[in-house]
């Protein structure tokens, strides 16, 4: 009788998840006359609102010799403006039952505030506030200087595995700005004027390079008149915006290094290249890496953590970036163990996948899992926001928070193998073993 309930439950819960993701998410989109592009979506079920506020500016739009100006900007922008004392942006968030944070990738530079449906006005003007005037001074410029350097000497260079994004992307581009990552160099943002950040600001940080969705419990006439009232008169950027067209070469050979690290177990990452996000064939490598390296029973996992014990964690995954990116492996050698012993094992695997297809049960397992992970991401209204400024963003199309999983879908077993013999290859990686300082010679 258990074993019943337990296949009963199961086929409701796919059944339901199925359900779950053909309900569309109802939006209205339209464009400011500064540029500005505005996505409503209401959702009436919990009295929050979420606003964020996208602008398409990350590490990748910098200069080799100016690298960490975005992730500098993603600090810079909590200072203040002429109507907002310095220090007060989080304290005014917070009194007013609400929160805030930022994040800046190669990409992107995302700024959002979560506030109850009473202080959505709140939260549009403090976002319009820095669009229009940010404070750039030099107690502003200076204290940010000594907090983004202390971020990167705590999250990188004092943290066990810190640099592991910065070296892997280093040796994996030539060319490409993403050969540098969007924490950036310490000494580029010391060497910087006032004059510089004034006009990365100007450049960026203008209406027509940003999207702004406001999700949750509103109105989506009288927020209309909000969003004119408090972003309609924000002028418009003069300038034409910086966007790369650099095409990094095809790789020729394999790249290996080692790194000495203040660790204490060592570890291996691997770096194939492969298509930027929105590709066929990016959404089959994603799918590929579910294979490899997604719950206990995935086949890395299985192989190298449960059953032979090489290593004591590893995972894969696809950097989603929207120029050529790179397929990631990363594993922590077990005590005893090496990184090569755990790259002999993990290639194995990595091979059996271009030699065969995956079975049909282990299909319906990632596609199931792929499809649940679609669902979660848009269950909260923040969630919902994240979505539809990323899918207008970078594909012009923010409709794809209803359709996109119809992409992943639509790949096949064959694509996976396909794609892991196209992509996967000795030649396109880079192997990178990390070991602790006290091996090095």
């Amino acid at each position: 009788m258990r074993k019943k309930i337990t296949i009963g439950l199961a086929l409701a819960m796919v059944a339901g998840a199925t359900m779950y993701a053909q309900v569309n998410i109802q939006f209205v989109e339209y464009d400011l006359p500064n540029g500005m592009h505005v996505i409503l979506h209401q959702d009436r079920s919990v009295p929050i609102v979420a606003q964020v506020m996208a602008y398409h500016v990350g590490s990748k739009n910098e200069q080799p010799d100016r690298t960490g100006f975005a992730h500098f900007f993603e600090h810079l922008m909590f200072e203040g403006s002429p109507n907002i004392p310095r220090g007060q942006f989080f304290k005014i968030v917070q009194n007013a039952g609400g929160e805030l944070n930022a994040f800046t990738s190669f990409d992107k530079t995302v700024y959002f505030i979560s506030v109850p449906s009473n202080q959505v006005e709140l939260a549009m003007y403090l976002e319009s506030e820095r669009m229009l005037q940010l404070k750039i001074d030099s107690i502003g410029v200076e204290t940010q200087r000594g907090v983004v350097k202390e971020e990167r000497k705590q999250g990188l260079e004092n943290r066990p595995y810190g640099t592991i994004m910065e070296q892997t992307f280093s040796h994996a581009y030539k060319v490409h700005p993403y050969r540098w990552t969007p924490i950036g160099s310490a000494q580029y943002i010391d060497r910087a004027t006032y004059d510089e950040f004034r006009q990365f600001y100007k450049s960026y940080y203008v209406p027509n390079n940003a999207c702004l969705v406001l999700a949750g419990d509103i109105d989506i006439d009288k927020t209309k008149e909000l969003i004119k009232k408090y972003y309609g008169e924000i002028p418009r950027g003069s300038g034409e915006i910086y966007r790369p067209k650099v095409t990094e070469p095809p790789q020729a050979t394999e790249v290996r290094d080692t790194v000495y690290d203040n660790i204490q177990l060592p570890a291996v990452i691997e770096a194939y290249h492969m298509p930027s996000q929105g590709t066929k064939d990016y959404y089959a490598l994603s799918m590929l890496t579910s294979l490899l390296s997604d719950g206990e029973s995935s086949r890395l996992n299985n192989r190298l953590v449960d059953k032979e014990k090489i290593a004591l964690g590893v995972q894969s995954l696809p950097f989603p970036l929207e120029d050529p990116s790179l397929f990631l492996f990363f594993g922590m050698a077990n005590f005893g163990k090496s990184p090569k012993e755990v790259e002999t094992v993990a290639q194995q695997e990595i091979d059996r996948t271009k030699q065969e297809l995956i079975s049909e049960n282990e299909f319906t397992k990632i596609r199931n899992g792929r499809e649940t992970g679609f669902i979660e991401k848009n269950r909260t209204v923040l969630g919902k926001a994240f979505q539809l400024a990323d899918y207008y963003l970078f594909f012009g199309d923010a409709n794809l928070i209803n359709s996109e999983i119809q992409r992943y879908m639509a790949v096949t077993r064959e694509d996976l193998k396909r794609v892991a013999n196209e992509y996967l290859t000795d030649k396109s990686r880079t192997v990178l073993y990390y070991l602790p300082k006290t091996k090095a010679q």
